[in-house]
């Protein structure tokens, strides 16, 4: 990890940050001098994760729910008087064939992939536009450019995401604020594809009726780097996105896929 100070003295929110890729992006930021709020559906890893920070704060966050979205928006800027950065980071996956697959769960991943980064990206434009300046970033995946088996749901919501980035990019030009969308390849040595019974080594495996390892090998052929992809990888493109280096970029979808993604 290489820290460039770019962001220094920026005040940032990463959703979804009290464990794994949103962990990491939250720690990057603390080393690049920002204030840090760290919100997570699970209040205790929140303020774990913001305890370890030199400037953060923890916050109990469902995105789905509005208040407390604006509520935890309200108090970053009485705290520290302004926001910056919002990291959109919060997701959930299940992957399950289209004929097997709830109708609920089809709905609680589009409420918690799309209508939780409509919700906080609204009230981060919220209290952006009066300074005129700010950066929107939503944490979206490849499989917001190219459909994914039996992984329709998830596909759905961040094709979704990235013409909400789109749309909202057109929308706050006007008030110097961007909004950009990162695109991760396989965290394949991430806690989301090893860790608890609903991994995404377990989900895939179960769904394709394949072992683990022909998953993992199944995934890593199909990246030319032949590598996974890292928090790093993901956190590098972010602090750029978040800088004054990238000061005339908006409304893109930036792949970090080591070659898997070029569209």
């Amino acid at each position: 990890m290489t820290i460039t100070g770019m962001l220094k003295g920026q005040v940032a929110i990463v959703t979804g940050a009290g464990q794994g890729l949103g962990e990491g992006l939250a720690k990057r930021l603390d080393a690049e001098g920002c204030f840090v709020a760290v919100a997570d559906i699970n209040g205790d890893a929140a303020r774990n994760v913001a305890a370890g920070l030199k400037n953060g704060m923890g916050f109990a966050v469902d995105v789905t729910n509005e208040e407390q979205v604006a509520a935890m928006v309200d108090k970053v800027v009485e705290t520290w008087g302004r926001l910056d950065l919002m990291v959109s980071n919060a997701a959930i996956l299940i992957a399950k064939a289209v004929v097997e697959f709830p109708l609920e769960q089809w709905k609680r991943m589009i409420d918690v992939n799309l209508t939780g980064y409509f919700v906080c990206a609204k009230h981060a434009a919220r209290v952006m536009i009066p300074n005129e300046k700010g950066s929107i970033i939503q944490i979206n995946s490849k499989s917001g450019k190219k459909g994914s088996f039996k992984n329709s749901a998830y596909a759905a919501s961040k094709f979704a995401g990235i013409g909400f980035t789109q749309s909202l990019a057109l929308e706050m030009a006007e008030y110097g604020i961007r909004v950009n969308a990162i695109c991760p390849g396989n965290l394949l040595n991430s806690s989301l594809w090893n860790d608890g019974p609903n991994s995404l080594f377990k989900q895939y495996a179960r769904n394709q009726g394949v072992t683990e390892e022909v998953i993992r090998q199944k995934y890593l052929s199909q990246v030319p780097m032949k590598r996974s992809c890292e928090y790093d990888d993901i956190a590098n493109v972010m602090v750029f996105l978040a800088s004054d280096q990238a000061g005339y970029m908006t409304g893109q979808a930036i792949n970090v896929t080591g070659g898997q993604e070029m569209r």
